[in-house]
């Protein structure tokens, strides 16, 4: 933008502006074409009526533009509460109230979260249906107001939708499936939860106090949840009044009784005893509630998300826990279930296998196991060599395009090669041993292909 453009539109000089017209009739086209704020944001956000009144006569494009902030001239008018740039910007077209600048916010937004009420309501009357329009977080004007503290920005918005019958927004869900109530409730504002069910203001049948957000939790859920202070109780007597209860499987309603009630006058040594008590149930409800709701959900902060989790963290701890299994497994095989036979023995009756009048023999350092359950071990060794060959071919393929990887094959080769002889020379049975050392040649080959085939 040229410098003395700028400079008129911050000190708000309409002479100025007009004398760089005339001297080159194409410097606000030039003005528009460059990155960031044009002639209007700057002279909205300085305040100068007159000087937007004259840019907009000159170019009216200016007041559909947002700048590199998201913000449209009439979202700057908007936060700042200028109420008469506000009017002179919507003379334009009320179609500027429906502009979306950062996420998704409208300037009725901007002048919620401000809590410009003078603004909101220029805004409201010029477009009643931008009142419907939510951010990018699902977040309706609603949900600005209560997360802001903005009471009387609430109370505008709500007699608003009561003029124009749309009540239904006042139970609309933000990104969490929190209504207004959730929040009111968790940012413990009395006057808010007062105005909606009292029923002066609406109909408190039209608020849903029992609605669950994705938690699974209703407003006096989240009442005994967050850290309890003063004012619990009148909270807690606004929500039952309205007829508001808990999920099912909470706290009985005698404990919710004791964690909410008010003690009855007494001394002030007996006033801090009941006081420790009602502290002691709430801490015990908070602690009930949390295991009850965050227990089954926990595991899910722990799945993988594409975006989250980078793909190299991801192959790193797979490569931990395949190593973990190989090293395991090929221990296993060293030390069978039972442990290893310590002297030769040749044919003889075994006591243990006298009823069925058999001969057992066995050498030193073969697996017991394998003379006296053969069945167990051969289950055994079925699966300790599954899980053995899966884990090396996990690191086979996480480590595919790794320098050195000539190196690597060699030493995976080399580590089945010494399990194929371990398992073979610990197997009493010597067609059993043949049996597991062609099994371990041919399953690397089963799993791959069993593997493709449940991914397919």
């Amino acid at each position: 933008m040229d410098p003395r453009l700028l400079e008129a539109s911050h000190t708000g000089n309409v002479d100025q502006l007009y004398s760089l017209v005339r001297e080159n009739v194409l410097i606000l086209n030039a003005a528009s074409l460059v990155e960031g704020d044009n002639p209007l944001h700057i002279a909205s956000m300085a305040g100068h009526v007159n000087f937007v009144r004259e840019v907009l006569k000159l170019k009216t494009e200016f007041a559909d533009e947002l700048n590199q902030d998201g913000f449209s001239p009439l979202h700057i008018a908007a936060a700042r509460g200028d109420v008469d740039i506000v009017r002179e910007l919507l003379k334009v077209g009320n179609r500027l109230c429906l502009v979306k600048g950062r996420e998704e916010r409208i300037p009725l937004h901007n002048s919620v979260v401000k809590g410009r009420s003078e603004v909101l309501k220029e805004l409201v009357s010029a477009c009643p249906d931008s009142i419907e329009e939510v951010t990018a977080r699902r977040e309706s004007a609603l949900h600005l107001a209560v997360k802001n503290s903005r009471f009387e920005a609430l109370k505008l918005l709500v007699q608003q939708l009561k003029q124009s019958n749309k009540e239904h927004v006042m139970n609309w869900r933000d990104g969490q499936g929190n209504q207004i109530l959730h929040l009111a409730v968790a940012r413990k504002q009395y006057e808010a939860m007062e105005f909606l069910l009292s029923g002066y203001a609406i109909d408190k049948d039209l608020v849903e106090v029992n609605a669950r957000n994705e938690a699974g939790l209703t407003p006096l859920d989240i009442l005994l949840l967050v850290n309890s202070e003063a004012g619990d109780a009148e909270i807690a007597e606004i929500l039952t009044r309205s007829g508001a209860t808990r999920s099912r499987g909470l706290p009985s309603s005698s404990m919710v009784t004791m964690a909410t009630e008010d003690p009855e006058p007494q001394t002030d040594q007996s006033n801090g005893r009941l006081h420790q008590s009602r502290r002691t149930w709430t801490d015990r409800c908070t602690c009930f509630l949390k295991l009850k709701f965050e227990t089954p959900r926990w595991f899910k902060d722990f799945e993988y998300r594409k975006g989250r989790d980078s793909p190299g963290d991801v192959r790193n701890a797979l490569l931990v826990v395949a190593a973990l299994i190989t090293t395991a497994t090929y221990q296993a095989v060293l030390q069978p279930p039972g442990g290893m036979w310590q002297d030769d023995s040749g044919p003889s009756t075994d006591s243990t296998d006298a009823t069925n009048n058999r001969t057992t023999s066995y050498k030193a350092g073969q697996a017991v196991l394998g003379t006296k359950n053969p069945v167990a071990y051969i289950l055994f060794l079925i699966f300790n060599t599954a899980g053995f060959f899966a884990s090396l071919q996990m690191i086979e393929i996480l480590t595919l395009g790794f320098p050195m990887k000539r190196e690597l094959r060699i030493a995976l080769i080399a580590l089945v090669t010494t399990y194929d002889i371990a398992m073979s020379a610990l197997t009493p049975n010597t067609f059993l041993g043949y049996f597991f050392v062609c099994l371990s040649i041919i399953l690397p080959f089963i799993i791959a292909l069993v593997s493709l085939w449940v991914r397919k």
